[in-house]
């Protein structure tokens, strides 16, 4: 499976933003005068985007009109405290920039609104080997919709066939199950658990596993050394 193109999640792929995450949510449900839940619940509540997040976060009982007021709360603290814990996984940046090296085209799928998934990689350092970033509130529905992968092909000028979705969610596995592109799934991020019944082509433990994959697909030379 030769690969020219490789569409990325960020949450739980690319960076570990869990903390950062849960501490806004707390914030928010603080200002609606609500205790703090326990992080590792929230961090099951990632995922579907920001607006889930929040309404998943306050639970059964509260109106839209709460959950848009909630979603204000976390929006502010979030934009604020952005990248106070949030760091690349292991691998990630030696992985993204032999991939570029080799002339594979990258890009990021997330649901994530696209503001604060810039926001990520820039603070991260990592925006530039990245042709496009799309988030939840890019197109008109969200992942696990095609949409998303529809186009980043057609804008990379690479057939569908040729390209691969990587994610640590069975959301990631459905999108691109409906896209009709190979997907690979990663075993470290925020719902690895979730891959069990969303099966995907390919499950590495490290970055650097993917791009050996790639590049070796390719028939490049630039396996990772130890």
């Amino acid at each position: 499976m030769a690969i020219d193109l490789v569409i990325f999640d960020l949450d739980g792929t690319l960076a570990d933003t869990k903390l950062d995450l849960a501490n806004a949510v707390n914030a928010a449900r603080r200002k609606l005068r609500l205790p703090d839940l326990d992080n590792e619940v929230i961090y099951r509540y990632v995922g579907d985007g920001a607006r889930m997040l929040v309404r998943r976060a306050l639970g059964p009982g509260f109106s839209e009109e709460d959950v848009d007021r909630a979603l204000e709360h976390f929006s502010r603290h979030y934009r604020d405290h952005l990248l106070d814990n949030t760091r690349l996984y292991p691998g990630v940046k030696e992985s993204l920039e032999r991939l570029k090296a080799h002339g594979v085209r990258m890009a990021v799928l997330t649901n994530k609104p696209v503001s604060f998934a810039e926001g990520v990689l820039q603070g991260l350092g990592v925006s530039d080997y990245f042709f496009r970033v799309l988030g939840g509130d890019s197109m008109e529905e969200k992942k696990p919709d095609p949409a998303g992968v529809a186009l980043l092909p057609r804008e990379a000028g690479v057939p569908a066939e040729r390209a691969l979705l990587v994610g640590d969610s069975s959301v990631d596995v459905l999108t691109a199950r409906n896209a009709g592109i190979a997907v690979c799934g990663v075993t470290y991020g925020l719902q690895p658990e979730s891959l069990a019944s969303e099966v995907p082509d390919i499950l590495v433990e490290r970055m650097e596993d993917l791009a050996d994959m790639v590049l070796a697909d390719r028939g490049k030379k630039g396996a990772h050394e130890e």
